[in-house]
């Protein structure tokens, strides 16, 4: 079952300090057949007491600050793209075309959130766009041949499959071999030394700055958590491929937005780079090596970097150039089946896979940046790389929780329990401000320790809208 001391060995963390950490139980909150709560609780934990240790040293305190734990405000964040609301309007989650459909042999679910995703999977099928007509597409093709059928043409549906079906399948082969967290060291150059901090709110990232070339939602979770830590984060997209404005308005909390054509702004993007502290890219593996974004191309012009890279598949194996999604990840990896029914499959509470690997991406930069200053073998840049998939097979592994009980939560793998209280709704964890966007209401954030910041310091603005500088 997913427990904050797995993960924070992953992350190389000392595990004195898990007795920082505590644990207020809420049963009801996020309820699944899979261990949902307990995954969130993990991701979410380990990211604030990464922050909290950094935040400790940059401060020369000699006690890191304690981390409690609340999954009310966890499993809030968790689903917070249901609870925003721009000028009163609740946004659409997903298109019409992103669905489950029925086949031949079973089930596909597609992903058509996106113009270009759409217009490619109307392709692959040969109609137009009407969800009648792609059902019917659909309902005589058996479920392997529309996912291959769909990938060749560059769209997204993928063929629900039974745990033992993922297990057998031979990217979850490669998924297995690897850890949850993938940590690498990619030079031995020196790194600048991060300044002291003093006074509250703690801001651990505070001065560093963060290149953010991701899409949703994992990556933008994380640096999203790296802009409520006092970064300077700067996302990145290309000019051709805008983001959905209500998905932006979510994950754009804290951060600067541009423009930038990675071909024709190659020296912009050099100067941007060359001041940049940690760089987190989220499209698939291998998607901008042709500009010279791998991580080694990038370690190489810039020694000391620390690399974040997330994808839904992984890097290696036969599905690690697919792109990917939450919801198709959980249909391959058997999570659907499980979460289902024998009439129709299910899926998790909250997009979990996404919200949970963001915190997990944004921790490991966070011990990332620690190391670097701080641990026995300081300096050289760094590399660490998360996968949908993985976090999904680590979900899955062992079993369910066997009770909304205290002892069988298993909060005492998270520190000192605060106590058990039943959960009562998201509404205390919701709040407004206004916002060049339109009034807004949102998911207070689940990233907290003791004299940490408890809110963003600025909110979501137009996509595209700020200058590509620092």
């Amino acid at each position: 079952m997913p427990d904050i001391g797995s993960v924070w060995s992953e992350l190389g963390g000392d595990p004195a300090l898990l007795a920082r950490v505590s644990t207020v139980v809420r049963p009801g909150a996020l309820p699944a057949r899979l261990p949902v709560r307990e995954l969130a609780r993990a991701c979410v934990g380990a990211c604030a007491l990464a922050a909290a240790e950094l935040g400790a040293h940059r401060a020369g305190r000699v006690e890191v600050p304690r981390v409690t734990l609340d999954d009310g405000v966890v499993a809030t964040a968790f689903t917070g793209e249901r609870h925003l609301l721009v000028d009163g309007r609740a946004p659409q989650t997903f298109a019409p075309l992103s669905r489950f459909w029925r086949t031949a042999d079973g089930w596909v679910r597609t992903h058509a959130n996106y113009p270009h995703h759409r217009a490619r999977l109307l392709h692959a099928l040969d109609v137009p766009e009407d969800p009648a007509a792609v059902e019917s597409a659909l309902r005589d093709r058996p479920a392997l041949e529309v996912e291959e059928a769909v990938y060749g043409a560059g769209g997204l549906a993928v063929a629900l499959r039974t745990p033992a079906e993922w297990a057998a399948h031979d990217q979850a082969a490669a998924l297995a071999t690897r850890p949850l967290v993938e940590r690498v060291r990619l030079d031995t150059s020196r790194v600048r030394a991060l300044p002291p901090l003093d006074g509250t709110p703690l801001l651990p990232a505070a001065g560093l700055r963060v290149l953010d070339l991701t899409r949703v939602l994992a990556g933008p979770v994380a640096t999203r958590t790296l802009a409520l830590l006092g970064a300077d984060v700067l996302r990145l997209d290309a000019p051709h491929l805008p983001e959905l404005p209500d998905q932006h308005a979510d994950t754009g909390f804290g951060k600067r937005s541009a423009t930038l054509d990675l071909a024709a702004g190659r020296d912009r993007f050099e100067e941007l780079l060359a001041a940049a502290d940690v760089a987190v890219t989220g499209y698939r593996p291998g998607a901008l090596d042709r500009f010279g974004l791998s991580p080694e191309a990038l370690a190489e012009r810039r020694p000391g970097l620390v690399v974040a890279q997330v994808s839904a598949w992984g890097a290696y194996g036969p599905w690690g150039g697919r792109r990917g999604f939450d919801s198709l990840v959980q249909v391959a990896t058997g999570i659907a089946a499980v979460e289902g029914s024998a009439e129709r499959p299910g899926a998790l509470p909250a997009q979990a896979l996404d919200h949970g690997t963001g915190y997990l991406l944004a921790a490991a930069v966070l011990r990332a940046l620690t190391e670097q200053a701080y641990g026995d073998a300081a300096g050289g840049g760094r590399l660490v790389r998360l996968a949908l998939a993985r976090t999904a097979a680590w979900l899955q592994d062992g079993s369910p929780p066997p009770g909304d009980g205290a002892a069988a939560d298993g909060a005492g793998a998270f520190g000192a329990e605060v106590g058990t209280v039943p959960y009562d709704g998201p509404a205390r964890w919701l709040a407004e401000t206004d916002s060049p966007v339109g009034r807004l209401r949102y998911a207070r954030p689940a990233v907290s320790f003791a004299d940490g910041p408890h809110d963003w310091a600025r909110p979501p603005g137009p996509w595209g809208a700020d200058a590509a500088r620092w």
